[in-house]
């Protein structure tokens, strides 16, 4: 089964609330951490929190991708 995310289906008007919120599961990281999240409209296959702590990351393929970027641009386009 296909898994979404409430931010995918937010800027696509799915229907549903989605699988998991991208930012519920990053603020349960620690810095430096990561955890497997597939969102099969993003493409993403795991949610990161940097060193830093301060930036949300996914990854796509085999690049890390900040995702406030990538939600803001999702909106703007929908």
């Amino acid at each position: 089964m296909a898994e979404f995310s409430k931010q995918y289906c937010e800027t696509t008007d799915m229907g549903f609330d989605g699988d998991f919120d991208v930012y519920e599961e990053w603020s349960k990281l620690k810095p430096g951490y990561a955890v497997n999240y597939i969102c099969e409209g993003f493409g993403f296959t795991m949610i990161g929190k940097e060193e830093s702590g301060d930036r949300v990351m996914v990854l796509v393929g085999d690049k890390w991708v900040d995702f406030d970027e990538m939600f803001l641009k999702a909106k703007s386009e929908a």
